[in-house]
C-alpha cells in the first residue's frame, strides 16, 4: 500500500505533460528521495503547529514522519500553477543620453493569482509568499536595454539600459517585454510566461554640442551711400538632436564700434550710410548661440568690402603701358573687365582702335627707301623713284620740305607753292602699258580746283597733258591720254574715284594698276573701280618733248588761270609755267613700267610692323564675332556674354615686329556699346583712352675697319682690273646694354651697373663712297663695281664725279662682299702720287650711320733702272716687306709680290736719292737766308754754336712725296715747307740734314771731321714703309 501511495504522490502530477517530460519527472520522483522532496511542504505545514517556537524545524519520529508524508501527498496532488503573470500592455520610458536609468510610465510591476506552494527541502521547512515573478524577458533585435526584478514577490521590476545611449544617433526605441513567474517546485518547472507589452522609449537630449559656422569667412560687397535690410546672412549648426539644444536662438557681433547690426536669423544690415572714402573694408567678428546659451565654439570672421558709387564702364586697365623692344606681344588690358551695375546686358559691341597717325606714314613700317620696301616684298625690277631722299646722284629733292617728326622717314611736304622738275631720261616720256604708279598721300579737304600730284606735258607750246594724277573735290582722277594710232576713235582717257581717304587728313597708300582698258586703284590694300570714265581721242602726233613735274602740271600761262601763286620754277614772263599746285605730303612715289603689282605685293608694301593682336587659345572668343581692320590698326568685337568678352579683352596684345621701332606714343581708344533688356534704364558706357609708350630702342654702332692705308704700282692703277680700294673691309654691329650687379652688389646702392657691348645681325640699306680732295676727272679716273654680281643680289649703284653710292636692303656680309669688288683705276698716272676716299654705310635710311672709313692709297711710280747704276750695285737688298702697325689689327697677306721685285728697289732708291739731294739744295737756300737774319740780330759767337753732330743720324723719307720744280718762287718754298711738317719726324731729320749742309757750304765750320761724316752719309731704309 505505501509503495502504491508514492507512487501516487510522485507520477500522479505526470498527466498533462509531454513524453519526454514525463519519463524525466518519473526518474526524480521514483527516485529514493522522492518523498524527501516535498518535506519543505510538510515542514512548513508542521512549523504552523508550533509558532511558539524559534526555530521551524523540529525533529519528528519515524512514525510520525509516515503519518505526515501521506498527508502532505495529498495535499500536493490538490495545489498546482494555474495563472500567467500579468503587466500592462504598453509602455513609455524616457532615458537620458550619457546616463542608463529608464523612467517608465505606467510602473513595470508584473502580477500573479497564484497561491503560495509549500515544500521541505533538507528536511528543512520552507514557507514563500505567493504570486513571485522571477525575471522579466525582452523581445527584439539590437535592443540597447534589460529588464531586471527587483522584488519577486511584488514583481516590481526596472529597465536600465546596457550602454550610455547618444541622442545624436538615435532618438527613440521600440521593442516588446514578457515577464514570467516562477513556476512549480524547486527548479522552476512548469513556470508560466505573460503576453507580451509595448514598450516605447525616448532618449532625452543633453546640451553637449557646440554651435558651428557653416562657412569659415563670409565676404559681401556693397556700394557706398545705401542703407541695405541685408547684406548678408552668416548661418550656424548644431550638432545636438533636441530642438532646444540644436537650434540656433541668436547671433552677436563681437566687434564693437561697427556700424553693422545682427539679427537672430543671422541677416548682417548696416545702421548708417556707408563711405568709401572713409573705410573701404569691415571685419567683424560674429558668434552663435544654441537655446540652451552655449556659444559657439569658433567665432567667424565677416569682411564686408565697400565700392564707390557704382559707374558702368570698364574697369581694371592701367592708362600707360610701356612696351620694350624686341619682347614679341604686349598684353595690354590683363585685368580689365566691364562692370554693369547689375543691368541685365543682351549685347555688347566694342572697339579697340590703336591710333599711329602720327607715327610715319600712319604706322611704324620700315623706313627703307621705297625701292628698297618694293625689292623685300618681292615686286619686279624696273622701278623709279621720283620722290628719292637726296643724294649727289638725285638732288632733285633737295629743295623740298620734310616732315622732321618722323624717324628717318622721307616725307616730303607740298604747302601750295613747291614742286619739283625730274629730270629728262628718268622716266620714259610715254609709258608703255602694263604700268604701275604707287604712293602714299596725306591730303585734307582743299580747294574746289585741281591739286595734281604727277604730271606730264608738254614742255611747249601745245599744252598736252600726256598722263596725270590729281585730286579734284575728294576725287582721285587719273588721266592718260594713249599715243596715237591708226584708229582715231575715241579711247577711255579719264578715271575718277570718289573717296572719303583722299580728304581725310590721314595716311594712306595708293596703288594704280594700268593695263587698258582696266584700271584698277588699290587704297591701303582695297581695290576701287572708276565710278566714272570718259573717253578723249588719242593725241596727235608730235616731237615736242614732254617735261615731269610732281606736285605741279607744266602748262601753257592763260589770263584765265588763277594766278595767285608764287611763280617758283619759272620766270613770270615766260609763256610756260608751273600751276594746279598740289597742298599735302607724299611719300614714296614710283613709276613701274612693264609690268602690273600683284596684290600680295601691294598688301606687303602696306602691312604695318605693329598691330593689335588677339590670339585664339582656350577659348577665347568663342561665341563672339571678331573683325581686325587690314592694317590691324582696328579691332571690333561683338558678344552677349559678359565674361567671354572680358576674357577676350584681356587677351588683346600690340606687338611690333620691327627690330628697332620707332619709339614714341601709341594712343589707344576703347569705346563700347550695350543693348538691355530695358531700353529705358540701359546703362552708357564711357570710352577709354590710353597710350602704349614705345621706349628707346638700343641703338646699334656699325664700325668700319680693314686696311685705311697701302702702296701699289702705277702699273696696277693703269690695268683693266684696277686697285681694289676695300680689300679686307670687314663691317660690324654691336649694341651697348646695361648689365644690373648680381649677388650681394645687387642691393648696394655704390655698385654701379656695368656695361656690355654685344654683336649683332641687321641689314644695311645703302653705303656712300666719296672722293676727298678733288673730283674724279672722267676722262682719266674712275671708279668701278661688278655690276653683274650687284644685279644678282638686286643692289643698284649710282656714280657721279663726287662718287658712288650702292643702295638696297641686305645684310651686312653681303655689303662686304660689294665693298670688296669696288675698284679704282687711273689711266694717267704720272702726275698722280695719292687718291683719298671715304666709306659711309647706313641702316634704315640713314637712321644709323656708321664711323667714317677713310682710305688713302699710294702710287709707286717706275724708273729707268740704267740712269742710276751705283745706287742699284750699293743698295741691291734694301726692300723689306714691313706691315704697318696702322691696319687697326689686321695682318694681311701681301697681295702685290710683284712690288718686292729688285727693279722695284731700284726705283725706289733712285727717287729717294734724288729726293734728298732736292732736299739738301733746299736747305741751302733756306739756311742761308736763315742765317743772314741771325747775323743781324745775334752776337757772332751764337754762330759757332751750330755744329751739326750726325752721329746717330737716321733719315727717312717719303718716297710718295715729290716736288715738280725744284727753282719755284720764296712762296711756293714755304707752302712746301708746311706740307714737310705734318711728316712729324721726317721734316726734324731732314731739317738737320739741310742745317748742316748749309753751313759746311759757306764754309764756317772747317772741320774735317764733319766733312768726312757728310761723306759717309748713307740712306738708312731699315724702317721704310712703302
Amino acid at each position: 500500500q505505501r509503495e502504491r501511495e508514492r507512487e501516487t504522490v510522485c507520477v500522479g502530477e505526470s498527466k498533462g505533460r509531454s513524453e519526454q517530460q514525463t519519463e524525466t519527472e518519473h526518474k526524480q520522483l521514483n527516485s529514493p528521495g522522492c518523498l524527501l522532496e516535498v518535506s519543505p511542504f510538510i515542514v512548513a505545514l508542521l512549523g504552523t503547529m508550533y509558532l511558539g517556537r524559534t526555530k521551524p524545524t523540529m525533529i519528528i519520529p519515524v512514525g510520525v514522519l509516515h503519518l505526515i508524508l501521506l498527508w502532505a501527498a495529498g495535499i500536493w496532488a490538490a495545489k498546482v500553477n494555474k495563472h500567467k503573470p500579468w503587466i500592462e500592455t504598453t509602455y513609455h520610458g524616457i532615458v537620458t543620453e550619457n546616463d542608463n536609468t529608464v523612467l517608465l510610465d505606467p510602473p513595470l510591476i508584473a502580477l500573479d493569482k497564484d497561491a503560495p506552494l509549500r515544500y521541505a527541502e533538507n528536511f528543512e521547512l520552507t514557507i514563500t509568499k505567493e504570486g513571485e515573478i522571477c525575471g522579466f524577458r525582452i523581445h527584439g533585435q539590437n535592443i540597447p536595454f534589460e529588464a531586471v526584478v527587483v522584488d519577486k514577490g511584488t514583481g516590481e521590476g526596472a529597465l536600465h539600459s546596457k550602454d550610455k545611449l547618444d541622442c545624436e544617433l538615435q532618438k527613440e526605441y521600440t521593442f516588446t517585454i514578457q515577464a514570467y513567474d516562477c513556476g512549480e517546485g524547486p527548479d522552476g518547472a512548469n513556470m508560466k510566461k505573460s503576453h507580451k507589452a509595448t514598450v516605447h522609449i525616448q532618449v532625452n537630449d543633453v546640451n553637449e554640442y557646440s554651435p558651428v559656422f557653416k562657412e569659415k569667412s563670409y565676404k559681401a560687397t556693397v556700394i557706398e551711400g545705401k542703407k541695405y535690410d541685408s547684406l548678408l546672412k552668416v548661418e550656424a549648426v548644431d550638432a545636438d538632436c533636441s530642438p532646444q539644444f540644436s537650434q540656433i536662438c541668436s547671433y552677436e557681433i563681437v566687434t564693437p564700434d561697427v556700424p553693422f547690426t545682427i539679427d537672430k536669423d543671422g541677416y548682417i544690415r548696416n545702421n548708417d550710410k556707408l563711405n568709401y572714402s572713409k573705410e573701404r573694408q569691415y571685419k567683424l567678428t560674429v558668434t552663435a548661440y544654441d537655446c540652451g546659451k552655449k556659444r559657439a565654439a569658433e567665432d567667424v570672421l565677416v569682411k564686408i568690402n565697400i565700392k564707390p558709387t557704382c559707374k558702368p564702364g570698364w574697369q581694371g586697365w592701367s592708362k600707360r603701358m610701356e612696351y620694350e623692344p624686341g619682347t614679341g606681344s604686349l598684353a595690354l588690358f590683363p585685368s580689365i573687365h566691364l562692370e554693369t551695375c547689375d543691368e541685365p546686358i543682351t549685347s555688347i559691341e566694342t572697339t579697340v582702335e590703336l591710333e599711329t597717325n602720327h607715327i610715319g606714314k600712319g604706322c611704324d613700317r620700315d623706313t627703307y627707301s621705297e625701292k628698297s620696301l618694293h625689292r623685300l616684298c618681292g615686286a619686279s625690277s624696273g622701278t623709279v623713284e621720283l620722290l628719292p631722299p637726296p643724294s649727289s646722284t638725285a638732288n632733285w629733292t633737295a629743295g623740298l620740305s620734310t616732315d622732321n617728326g618722323h624717324d628717318s622717314d622721307q616725307v616730303f611736304e607740298f604747302n601750295g607753292t613747291q614742286a619739283v622738275k625730274i629730270p629728262e631720261g628718268t622716266v620714259i616720256d610715254n609709258l608703255k602699258e602694263p604700268f604701275t604708279i604707287s604712293l602714299w598721300m596725306r591730303h585734307g579737304p582743299g580747294a574746289r580746283e585741281k591739286e595734281t600730284i604727277l604730271c606730264n606735258s608738254d614742255e611747249t607750246t601745245m599744252n598736252r597733258h600726256h598722263y596725270s594724277l590729281y585730286v579734284h573735290n575728294c576725287r582721285l582722277v587719273f588721266l592718260f591720254r594713249q599715243d596715237p594710232s591708226e584708229a582715231d576713235t575715241y579711247k577711255p582717257s579719264e578715271f575718277h574715284w570718289k573717296l572719303e581717304q583722299v580728304c581725310d587728313k590721314e595716311w594712306h597708300h595708293y596703288v594704280l594698276n594700268t593695263e587698258f582698258p582696266a584700271v584698277t586703284l588699290y587704297v591701303d590694300g582695297v581695290s576701287y573701280d572708276p565710278f566714272l570714265v570718259t573717253e578723249d581721242y588719242p593725241l596727235h602726233p608730235s616731237k615736242l618733248g614732254a617735261q615731269l613735274v610732281v606736285g605741279a602740271c607744266w602748262q601753257e600761262f592763260t589770263e584765265h588761270e588763277n594766278d595767285n601763286e608764287t611763280l617758283t620754277e619759272a620766270d613770270a614772263g615766260a609763256e610756260q609755267r608751273l600751276t594746279q599746285y598740289f597742298h599735302g605730303n607724299l611719300a614714296g612715289l614710283l613709276i613701274r613700267s612693264g609690268k602690273l603689282e600683284s596684290k600680295q605685293v601691294i598688301d606687303c608694301l602696306y602691312t604695318c610692323k605693329e598691330g593689335l593682336n588677339l590670339p585664339i587659345v582656350d577659348g577665347v572668343g568663342k561665341g563672339m564675332k571678331i573683325h581686325f581692320n587690314p592694317s590691324q590698326s582696328v579691332l571690333s568685337l561683338e558678344g552677349d556674354d559678359i565674361d567671354s568678352f572680358d576674357k577676350a579683352m584681356q587677351h588683346i596684345a600690340y606687338l611690333n615686329s620691327r627690330q628697332f621701332p620707332t619709339p614714341g606714343i601709341r594712343r589707344l581708344k576703347i569705346s563700347t556699346k550695350v543693348k538691355c533688356f530695358n531700353e529705358e534704364t540701359c546703362i552708357t558706357i564711357p570710352d577709354v583712352d590710353g597710350y602704349i609708350m614705345v621706349l628707346q630702342p638700343e641703338e646699334p654702332k656699325i664700325s668700319l675697319s680693314g686696311i685705311d692705308h697701302f702702296a701699289r704700282a702705277a702699273s696696277e692703277f693703269e690695268s683693266t682690273e684696277g686697285v681694289t680700294l676695300f680689300p679686307e673691309l670687314r663691317i660690324v654691329s654691336t649694341i651697348t646694354r646695361e648689365v644690373e650687379p648680381e649677388g650681394e652688389g645687387e642691393d648696394d646702392p655704390t655698385v654701379q651697373e656695368s656695361m656690355v657691348s654685344e654683336e649683332i645681325l641687321h641689314n644695311l640699306d645703302s653705303c656712300e663712297i666719296s672722293v676727298l680732295g678733288d673730283e674724279l676727272d672722267p676722262e682719266q679716273e674712275s671708279l668701278e663695281v661688278d655690276m653683274l654680281q650687284l644685279q644678282q643680289k638686286g643692289i643698284e649703284m649710282s656714280s657721279s664725279n663726287l662718287g658712288m653710292i650702292i643702295s638696297g636692303v641686305d645684310t651686312m656680309s653681303s655689303y662686304e662682299q660689294i665693298l670688296h669688288l669696288i675698284r679704282y683705276r687711273n689711266w694717267h698716272t704720272a702726275s698722280l702720287f695719292d687718291r683719298k676716299f671715304k666709306l659711309v654705310c647706313s641702316e634704315l635710311n640713314g637712321r644709323y650711320i656708321s664711323n667714317e672709313f677713310k682710305v688713302e692709297v699710294n702710287v709707286i711710280h717706275t724708273a729707268n733702272p740704267e740712269e742710276h747704276p751705283n745706287h742699284i750695285v750699293a743698295q741691291p737688298q734694301f726692300v723689306h716687306p714691313v706691315q704697318s702697325a696702322s691696319l687697326l689689327g689686321h695682318n694681311p697677306v701681301n697681295p702685290h709680290p710683284s712690288s718686292v721685285v729688285p727693279s722695284a728697289a731700284t726705283i725706289v732708291i733712285v727717287v729717294c736719292v734724288s729726293f734728298l739731294a732736292f732736299m739738301i739744295i733746299l736747305g741751302v737756300f733756306r739756311i742761308r737766308a736763315a742765317h743772314q737774319r741771325t747775323m743781324r740780330d745775334h752776337e757772332n759767337g751764337k754762330e759757332n754754336e751750330m755744329d751739326w753732330d750726325d752721329s746717330a743720324l737716321t733719315i727717312t723719307v717719303n718716297p710718295m712725296e715729290t716736288y715738280e720744280d725744284q727753282h719755284s718762287s720764296e712762296e711756293e718754298e714755304e707752302e712746301e715747307e708746311e706740307e714737310e711738317s705734318e711728316d712729324g719726324e721726317e721734316e726734324d731729320d731732314i731739317t738737320s740734314a739741310e742745317s748742316e749742309s748749309s753751313e759746311e757750304e759757306e764754309g764756317e765750320p772747317e772741320d774735317q771731321q764733319n766733312v768726312n761724316r757728310q761723306q759717309q752719309l748713307e740712306w738708312d731704309d731699315s724702317t721704310l714703309s712703302y
